[in-house]
């Protein structure tokens, strides 16, 4: 297993900046395999984690996007149907024909299956669980306590490999106990101004320590006005992305533009109106 630090270190190589506690977090969940549930605001980085993870262990992502509706059949596994009636019709009187097409062969693997089936243990993505119903979360206890499946056709399916899981909730509804007790638990917050300036440092092509630290520190003062959506770490490395476009060295020289520019931060019109001029410009006063 992993420490902390050579977690972080780890993720900072695949482009991931991560706290001591989000490292300490990923170390826990290797050592117990167990899976990760990673709360917090839309933007914060949840998803990412999931990516330099499978970057950090050279194998595969593979993500289920939940949504409201999900069904065990999109998350599971479906039969080609069509397949299916081809080779009935082809075969039509032939004896024990319905065992046949109920086969591996004519199985489409969904995320959840598809993560439990690999020779290399996968990194498994549950985005967003909590857009999915209370129904698909109890469906999902299965899988996260035994890793096996069962398909009533082929019988139950244990896990070739016992994949890394990470889930994500936004916090839109309260997740059961009974999930939070199969995971493991770290909540994501926006990063504090030297976390994001490191973010942006190793993020953002062409970006200066000094600019980086006015950006973050921008974001900062954005983040504490009364905003209908507050601006994730996405929209920072955009709005970086944009000034060192623009040829900005120096948030200072160039208020106008600032301003501008900050429709990359500010995605709502009643955000939009709330950040004036007057507001950018007092901002700027408090970045050094």
């Amino acid at each position: 297993m992993r420490g902390r630090d050579e977690i972080a270190q780890a993720l900072s190589a695949s482009g991931y900046i991560a706290d001591a506690e989000l490292a300490t977090a990923i170390s826990l969940m290797q050592l117990l395999r167990r899976p990760l549930l990673l709360e917090g605001e839309a933007g914060v980085g949840k998803t990412e984690v999931a990516k330099a993870l499978a970057k950090v262990h050279a194998t595969e992502l593979i993500r289920l996007q939940c949504y409201e509706g999900l069904d065990q059949s999109s998350a599971l596994y479906e039969w080609n149907y069509q397949r299916q009636l081809l080779a009935i019709q082809a075969h039509r009187g032939a004896d024990s024909i319905e065992d046949q097409v109920f086969s591996e062969k004519y199985l489409l693997e969904r995320p959840l299956l598809a993560a439990i089936r690999r020779p290399q243990a996968p990194v498994l993505l549950i985005d967003e669980i909590d857009r999915a119903d209370d129904e698909f979360e109890a469906f999902l206890l299965e899988l996260l306590s035994d890793f096996q499946v069962s398909i009533p056709e082929l019988g139950t399916i244990p896990a070739v490999t016992i994949p890394h899981v990470v889930l994500t909730s936004n916090g839109t509804r309260e997740l059961s106990d009974a999930l939070r007790r199969r995971c493991l638990y770290h909540y994501v917050d926006y990063p504090d101004v030297d976390r994001e300036t490191r973010i942006i440092l190793a993020r953002v092509v062409g970006a200066s320590s000094s600019l980086s630290l006015q950006v973050a520190r921008m974001v900062e003062g954005v983040r504490k006005e009364e905003l209908r959506k507050v601006p994730g770490v996405a929209e920072t490395l955009d709005w970086a992305a944009a000034l060192i476009g623009l040829d900005i060295s120096d948030l200072h020289d160039a208020p106008e533009t600032v301003h501008e520019t900050l429709i990359c931060l500010l995605k709502t019109h009643e955000d939009r109106a709330r950040v004036t001029p007057k507001v950018t410009q007092r901002l700027l006063g408090k970045v050094a």
